[in-house]
């Protein structure tokens, strides 16, 4: 049986949705007014019920905000990324101001990620000045300004595996992999014909990097050989906003798109299409997994409201869940 839990917040156009690290029930979200445009912007801190999804806090910000990522080491702290080429770190326990800004892009902040492999407790971002910097924990001045890409940095994402290395997706077409270390790129990919709004690392394999273009396709790219893709994910009809690996699966790829979709694939199948959930009357923009319930999945459209879905995988997809396998990469 299918349980969707929905979430309503009017004159909100929602870009990101992220669970939390530590609390099963708990995701935050990032909102624009007028599609981030013009406006201000809102992240929320939702805790999901049995029956429904509670709001547990909500601040304002002066200009759109367009990521949100959980902090790795503390419940309660996460960062935002806004239109006015600012960082923003929260605290759920302060209703009031932020703890820390920092402003040194000069346009959109369209990504922040914060890191997962141990040791280390780094936060990237990556901006429309086609910029990627990398902060510390508290957000003091940035410690390294990387250069490459020719277009908007559309995504910045940590390896689950390796630490100190990050990919980044863009406009001008490539997937890019980066050593913090050595403030360089290790390897550039002229991945996609047309502009790449999102990539996630695989969570079993260091060297799988699945990438989502507004050419309406996933490829999914094995890093010890990049000539072709190892499976191109064929289905949606406008561009894909986000995608992400599932935590539970090796080859499970969730994907959303502006067709106002969320598709399931198995990039290890033929066809590797296994499901597409066709709740959202809007652009889908955010997408996550939980890393604490198996078969639940967070997505929202732009128009600001969540669909929660728990067993709303088809029997096909549930196939591909070695529950007894349940791991967080670190």
């Amino acid at each position: 049986m299918t349980m969707v839990k929905v979430f309503r917040c009017p004159a909100r156009h929602g870009y990101a949705v992220e669970v939390s690290p530590f609390i099963a029930n708990r995701l935050a979200c990032s909102a624009s007014q007028y599609y981030g445009i013009v406006g201000c912007g809102s992240l929320l801190v939702l805790d999901v019920t049995e029956t429904d999804i509670h709001l547990l806090r909500r601040w304002e910000w002066g200009d759109g905000l367009f990521d949100v990522s959980w902090s790795e080491t503390n419940e309660h702290v996460l960062v935002a990324g806004g239109g006015d080429g600012s960082l923003q770190l929260w605290d759920t326990t302060n209703q009031n101001a932020p703890l820390r800004v920092v402003k040194e892009h000069t346009q959109e902040v369209y990504s922040v990620d914060w890191s997962q492999t141990r040791g280390e407790n780094l936060i990237v971002s990556g901006s429309w000045d086609q910029t990627i910097k990398v902060w510390d924990a508290a957000l003091g001045q940035s410690l390294t300004t990387l250069r490459g890409h020719e277009g908007v940095v559309y995504s910045t994402i940590w390896s689950p595996h390796i630490p100190g290395c990050f990919a980044s997706v863009s406009g001008d077409g490539t997937l890019r992999v980066w050593d913090v270390k050595r403030a360089a790129c290790r390897l550039a990919v002229p991945a996609h014909q047309a502009e790449i709004l999102t990539c996630d690392w695989c969570k079993y394999d260091q060297n799988i990097i699945a990438t989502g273009s507004v050419d309406c396709s996933v490829y999914i790219w094995d890093l010890r050989n990049v000539r072709h893709p190892v499976n191109q994910l064929l289905g949606h009809t406008y561009a894909i906003r986000r995608l992400k690996f599932c935590p539970f699966s090796r080859s499970l790829v969730a994907s959303c798109s502006y067709d106002f979709t969320v598709r399931f694939w198995d990039y290890s199948r033929d066809p590797p299409l296994l499901d597409t959930v066709e709740h959202h009357s809007e652009f889908v923009c955010g997408l996550d997994f939980n890393l604490h319930i198996p078969n639940q999945v967070t997505h929202t459209p732009a128009c600001l409201y969540f669909y929660l879905c728990e067993d709303s995988f088809s029997e096909r997809v549930l196939q591909l869940l070695p529950l007894s396998r349940v791991v967080r990469p670190r």
